[in-house]
């Protein structure tokens, strides 16, 4: 393809939808979608990034793996690479595949590929690597996400669903007009809502609170950071972590004032009876009334008791944000604001209810597609072994060793390849020393890049790989309207190839060449994947476009479900429309869960102390709760390298807030760098002051790419500010096992010595043959 300076290309992102411009390859400028009415700062990441010098120019091979073979080795993360020809890459990676194989088995071969990727239905990394796999005989896969590990689980035991919960949410419409007053946990996280996994053309959450509150309605944040909420709130501050005992002892005014639903609790529910003991103290000698909350969460009890007879005197609509189950015992928290919105008796009414997410990404609150949206088919697993996602350092460190999850006693098999495409664990995971030396063990890692990420550097085998940019697309996503067709927009960069051309030569390599591509090219496929997707829409009356049309229009737009309420089938009939548990009800006391045995996650939502909170003895040893949250200027880690997130960055150090308290106590202003530190780790990271936040709490973003002082050492500190060298590696809890990474605590002291320079963008010694 022929690129034109200054002519614009339609693209899409998981920011949004835009036009770029570009010039001699390289991306100089991208502009929002006009019908965006809030568009996402993050597209300013775009300009620059093509020819970025982060950039994978040509197949890479580990020093040490090229001249010793496969085994296990600490030199990942340090050694030099080798540059090769594409033909030596595919002969050298398909003779591994196939050792690994006929030695070890399929599940010896971890998929994990975790990650955003692309927002491309066709050109998208899992669906290619875990096709790829499947067709080779298998793969031990990884289940649910870092973002929803614990909510994954837990909540089809209690609602009988998941996916719905956001994908079918109760819509920004219905919350404007019906709504009277909003409790949020954890706040509506606007600069969150600039993301959508693919793509959006709109971004209608600040505008949807703006109605709200023209309307009339109230909103109660509840978060250790004011700006979790944009704009007007009450805003109360607990201690991180006690979420669920604030509702708790909301939920104990409610009962012994008999402002609960009874009657909704008795038809629509299952085992609010067994809670109440709990909740009232019968069954402990605990009362979880708004005194012991006090003494837990530092809000006071007067302002619990009043707000739960707000609560109960009109429409009121009880909000979990994604964050509060990313912490130990995180599946407490939605299934305990599952429960204060039961006994509300709201659930299923326009307005009220529960919401999981608002503010947590671009989709709780959209309106959804009824269709199935074009997917690249992966094909099935013959491979039964699969881990929690958030377990990758169990599985590494740990071959044989048996686990709990959801009620099962599972085995983690001896992997011996992990393949990675589209994505970098090391944003995603906690503990860096321990995932640093659980990537020591395989025998060969391959990773599929365009950038030299820490898992790229931490590879054996590196697949350079194009961005989106330079290559065609089609993206849409379950709740936004259109579906974008994704116009390259420049050329690929120098020896970079479509993850799809390498699949299928190393298919091809392999003898399965011809299963793998279905004798399409990339074009046709994406061509065949519209002519899927287009019987469905028209059969609703979509009169969809020939595919011709449709790439020279650049969208279409589809019909959505509007006006949805979150459970409102289920309240209007419950008998005819039950819920997927195995009462068909709302389940606060599972029989299901009870029954596994689990010390730490019990039958019915309670209060479990933490193990990183400020009231616990660790806190005398590091006395500041750190927020790991997620960026305001980028995507997770994608495009760190970027004008955006570069901007936000303190003498190129990831900026660290501190209330003005906290900064006084160790003497420190505005633009100091500082040393973050734990006793599993440190990092540099730069001050900023700011008052909105609890005087105990610090926050540092995840994202930027971890950078260590000495690449040979695992336990190195990070002079970027990647906050996971200080989080702890567990997981939530015997059921799940999802991410805790929201939640560490902390010390902070000046760092006074020269400071190191920054090599997270530069690519490693590069040697050729």
């Amino acid at each position: 393809m022929t690129t034109t300076p200054n002519r614009r290309f339609q693209h899409t992102s998981h920011w949004g939808m835009f036009t770029a411009e570009s010039v001699a390859g390289e991306v100089t400028a991208v502009h929002p979608h006009e019908g965006d009415s809030d568009p996402s700062p993050m597209l300013g990441n775009f300009a620059g990034s093509v020819r970025s010098r982060s950039r994978v120019t040509g197949p890479a091979v580990r020093r040490g793996w090229l001249e010793n073979g496969p085994g296990p080795t600490e030199r990942r993360g340090s050694d030099e690479f080798v540059s090769v020809s594409w033909e030596e890459l595919t002969e050298l990676l398909s003779r591994e595949l196939r050792r690994v194989v006929d030695t070890h088995g399929n599940n010896a071969i971890f998929g994990g590929s975790y990650g955003w990727a692309s927002a491309g239905r066709f050109h998208h990394a899992q669906s290619q690597v875990h096709r790829f796999l499947n067709q080779l005989g298998g793969y031990t896969k990884s289940v649910h996400s870092y973002s929803l590990g614990a909510t994954g689980v837990i909540m089809p035991h209690v609602v009988g669903t998941h996916s719905q919960l956001f994908e079918r949410s109760t819509s920004w419409d219905v919350i404007a007009e019906h709504s009277d007053l909003l409790v949020c946990f954890g706040g509506v996280p606007i600069k969150n809502t600039g993301v959508n996994a693919g793509g959006s053309s709109d971004h209608p959450t600040s505008g949807a609170l703006n109605s709200f509150r023209d309307r009339g309605g109230k909103i109660v944040s509840f978060s250790p950071l004011r700006d979790d909420l944009d704009g007007e709130c009450d805003w109360i501050s607990p201690i991180p972590g006690t979420d669920v005992a604030i509702m708790l002892a909301l939920a104990y005014v409610l009962a012994s004032e008999g402002l609960h639903d009874r009657a909704f609790l008795d038809r629509y529910c299952v085992g609010y009876e067994r809670f109440e003991d709990y909740l009232l103290g019968r069954s402990d000698g605990v009362p979880k009334d708004s005194q012991w909350a006090q003494e837990i969460s530092g809000v006071p009890a007067a302002t619990i008791a009043s707000l739960a007879r707000r609560m109960a005197s009109g429409r009121t609509l009880v909000s979990v944000t994604w964050s509060l189950q990313r912490i130990k015992h995180g599946e407490q928290a939605p299934w305990m604001g599952v429960t204060l919105a039961a006994m509300l008796g709201q659930i299923g009414l326009p307005g009220g209810g529960f919401g999981h997410g608002y503010g947590s990404m671009n989709e709780p609150g959209m309106a959804p597609v009824p269709y199935p949206l074009p997917t690249f088919p992966q094909g099935r697993n013959p491979v039964a072994d699969f881990i929690p996602v958030a377990a990758i350092s169990d599985l590494l460190l740990s071959p044989g060793e048996e686990f709990d999850y959801d009620g099962r006693r599972l085995t983690y098999p001896d992997i011996r390849l992990v393949y990675w495409a589209g994505g970098n664990p090391f944003h995603h995971h906690q503990e860096l020393s321990r995932l640093r030396r659980a990537f020591a063990r395989p025998d060969t890692i391959v990773v599929h890049e365009p950038y030299w990420t820490p898992m790229a550097k931490n590879a054996d085998i590196v697949v350079p790989s194009t961005t989106s940019l330079e290559r065609n697309d089609l993206s849409c996503t379950r709740n936004d309207a259109v579906l974008v067709a994704m116009h390259q927009v420049v050329p690929p960069f120098a020896d970079a190839r479509d993850d799809y051309e390498t699949f299928a030569a190393l298919a091809h390599a392999l003898g399965f060449g011809e299963e793998f591509t279905e004798g399409r090219s990339s074009q046709q496929w994406i061509e065949h994947l519209y002519s899927q997707w287009r019987p469905a829409v028209d059969a609703d009356g979509g009169n969809t476009p020939a595919f011709e049309d449709f790439w020279a229009d650049g969208h279409y737009r589809m019909r959505t479900q509007d006006s949805l309420i979150l459970f409102g089938e289920f309240r209007e009939d419950p008998e005819e429309n039950p819920l997927g548990t195995p009462s068909g009800k709302i389940e606060i006391f599972s029989e299901t869960i009870e029954s596994f045995g689990y010390d730490d996650c019990q039958g019915h939502p309670r209060w479990y102390e933490p193990e990183e909170w400020l009231n616990g003895q660790r806190a005398e040893q590091f006395p500041l709760h750190l927020i790991a949250n997620q960026p305001k200027t980028r995507l997770h880690g994608q495009l760190d390298h970027g004008a955006v997130s570069q901007a936000s960055k303190i003498f190129g150090r990831e900026p660290i807030r501190l209330h003005p308290a906290a900064a006084a106590e160790r003497g420190l202003v505005a633009r100091d760098v500082v040393r973050v530190f734990n006793d599993r780790g440190a990092c540099l990271a730069g001050v900023v002051i700011d008052s909105g936040m609890h005087p105990d709490v610090v926050q540092l973003s995840t994202g930027a790419w971890y950078d260590p002082l000495d690449p040979a050492d695992p336990d190195a500190m990070c002079v970027h500010g990647n906050p996971n060298v200080l989080t702890p590696d567990v997981g939530t809890s015997s059921l799940s096992h999802g991410c805790t990474g929201q939640h560490v605590l902390v010390q902070i002291e000046k760092f006074d010595g020269d400071l190191p320079p920054i090599r997270a963008f530069d690519p490693p010694v590069l040697l050729t043959r």
